[in-house]
């Protein structure tokens, strides 16, 4: 194994980060999306846009999450 291949042993934080990151970028994810389909229910009086933009933003805050501490 190459020096480059080799990771820095850890006491458990990265666990702990991903652990707390995870749910939050969840969460604000809900919230961002949801909050901006919201404003657009709000503006154009309709009701389909929130639930659209909760499901958008979990969807989207997975894949990030997916991306930052799935490899």
């Amino acid at each position: 194994m190459s020096a480059q291949e080799r990771r820095p042993e850890t006491d458990g934080r990265d666990f702990a980060d991903a652990m707390w990151s995870v749910p939050s970028y969840l969460l604000s994810g809900m919230a961002i999306y949801g909050g901006l389909g919201w404003l657009l229910d709000r503006w154009l009086g309709m009701s389909a846009f929130f639930p659209i933009g909760v499901v958008l933003g979990v969807v989207l805050a997975g894949y990030l999450a997916y991306r930052k501490f799935g490899r």
